[in-house]
């Protein structure tokens, strides 16, 4: 597929300044960054949001925070961050690899789901995607385990990678290098029907 929004080569100074507070240091900006930079307001505005959401001020941990990213992603068909983020986070985030292929393909029902937490994200992530609201059912669960503001955060964190997911997707933005595939963590026929 063509990329339809080809990400800036070669940024001006401006453009260059902005880019270089969107990544850690001494970090090449990703394709994602050097697209939204063709409109400077629009990634000055992203990247105040964007700081948090991945920041330790986002009152979800760093794996509550990767699992609701990567399920997002990954139901949005959006393989170029999803990939970003396996190969930034999933270490960090403690994912082993059937917990990436059941966030790929799977549900929160897979046997590599051991923790309430966990299927609960994903839970809250499905139905954000599927239903756009919560139901009753869910929110008690919800309210449960996770205080208002850290609802807040999910809530806006799911949203937020959904507008992610739509911009990479429609521009069509190749892969970062290094960043695996879907295939990647895929569930063999064998283990499926096993």
């Amino acid at each position: 597929m063509a990329i339809r929004i080809p990400p800036l080569s070669a940024p001006n100074s401006v453009e260059a300044a902005i880019l270089r507070r969107m990544m850690p240091s001494g970090e090449e900006p990703i394709a994602l960054f050097r697209t939204y930079a063709r409109n400077l307001p629009l990634a000055e505005a992203l990247h105040g949001w964007g700081s948090y959401q991945l920041s330790r001020r986002l009152s979800l941990g760093l794996r509550d925070r990767e699992l609701v990213i990567d399920r997002t992603c990954a139901r949005c068909g959006c393989e170029y961050e999803w990939g970003v983020h396996i190969a930034r986070f999933a270490d960090r985030a403690g994912l082993t690899t059937d917990q990436i292929t059941s966030l790929t393909h799977g549900s929160s029902a897979d046997p590599c789901w051991t923790s309430e937490r966990d299927r609960l994200l994903l839970d809250t992530a499905d139905t954000l995607h599927s239903t756009y609201d919560i139901d009753d059912a869910l929110w008690e669960r919800l309210t449960a385990e996770f205080s208002s503001e850290q609802i807040l955060d999910l809530l806006m964190l799911c949203g937020w990678y959904h507008a992610i997911s739509f911009t990479a997707r429609t521009a069509r933005l190749p892969r970062e290098a290094g960043a695996p595939r879907f295939d990647t963590f895929r569930t063999s026929d064998a283990e499926a029907d096993g």
